[in-house]
């Protein structure tokens, strides 16, 4: 039985429009709110090729639409809610952090004291982020208890508390998904491996902040979007979810992969910058739970997700040199 229809909140941002097409890809039908129009076509992979999966798009700000957004989830009555929408950047969240507080907090709680309320929701899945635990040191669980450093991750884990404390009273159906890392085709060009790729083909200098020490593991998005999926049909209610490689990298051996894969000398594309605030060194989330539960495994390993990400990079060159290579901040 094909399951119900899906819900995705944050239809715009990297993650989001790749499941969306991983959706219709599928033949399943979709309804997409992100609180921006959408962008040009390189960055949704859903309008690169359409499947066979029907999908509706309505500019949507979580924040001020509240009662718009109720009304599109009342009358396509999704048995299923993604949502993606969060106020990102770490380094960022320092600077104004009841920003912040607002998108990943208060708007959200608001949300789900509507959603809670509805009765045909099968699965409310939450994305959230690694960064709730802090500093880590090995491959890390999903029992370890919060540490945020940050006020980006303070957000975050507010958030997952506040939802675990609804799961608890009214049994809500949420279930909490985590990955760290992602990349793939598509993605904005302020983070680290489309940027590194443009810097490259265009000659600009990358900033490698700290030198690059930091170790991280790396998944393509269409891994994640097919780990989600799973998780939304057959995740259990109030559990957490790593989705993760198990194979970990630092981030100059990443910047020195792309430089040899374009052909351009490492000293010519990255420059040594200083630290981020509160960033935190190493990653490594355990995932075996999703793949003992739900039969989940990556599919696709960093090397040729470059190379499909570097694909995309030369096939809307010109568009991506005009794009914005900065993170915008939006309240």
């Amino acid at each position: 039985m094909m399951p119900g229809p899906f819900l995705v909140i944050g239809s715009n941002s990297f993650s989001g429009a790749h499941f969306i097409r991983y959706l219709r890809d599928r033949g399943h039908d979709s309804v997409g709110v992100s609180r921006s129009d959408e962008p040009n076509p390189a960055f949704l992979p859903y309008r690169w090729v359409p499947g066979p999966g029907r999908f509706a798009f309505h500019a949507i700000d979580l924040n001020t639409q509240l009662d718009e957004l109720m009304i599109i989830i009342r009358e396509s009555r999704p048995a299923y809610i993604v949502n993606f929408a969060a106020q990102g950047m770490v380094a960022e969240s320092w600077q104004t952090p009841e920003d912040w507080y607002q998108t990943n907090v208060v708007g959200q709680v608001k949300l789900h004291d509507r959603l809670r309320k509805i009765d045909f929701l099968k699965k409310y899945v939450h994305v959230t982020t690694p960064e709730v635990y802090g500093n880590t040191d090995g491959w890390i669980q999903e029992s370890l208890s919060f540490a945020p450093s940050t006020p980006y991750a303070v957000s975050r884990a507010a958030c997952d508390l506040h939802l675990m404390s609804f799961f608890k009273a009214y049994h809500f159906p949420v279930c909490f998904t985590r990955a760290a890392n992602v990349y793939g085709p598509g993605q904005q060009l302020y983070r680290i491996i489309p940027r590194a790729m443009l810097c490259a083909r265009s000659g600009q200098k990358l900033q490698l902040h700290g030198g690059g020490q930091s170790v991280r593991s790396f998944i393509h998005m269409q891994d994640v979007a097919d780990a989600t999926f799973r998780i939304a049909v057959d995740g259990e209610v109030g559990e957490t979810y790593h989705i993760s490689n198990d194979e970990s990298i630092s981030i100059r051996q990443v910047v020195e992969n792309i430089a040899a894969l374009t052909s351009t000398p490492f000293t010519d594309l990255a420059v040594v910058s200083e630290d981020r605030l509160g960033k935190d060194q190493a990653y490594l989330l355990d995932s075996q739970k999703l793949r003992r539960e739900l039969g989940w495994l990556p599919e696709i390993g960093l090397e040729q997700g470059l190379r499909e990400t570097l694909g995309w990079v030369d096939s809307n060159l010109k568009a991506l040199m005009t794009a914005p290579q900065a993170y915008i901040h939006k309240r």
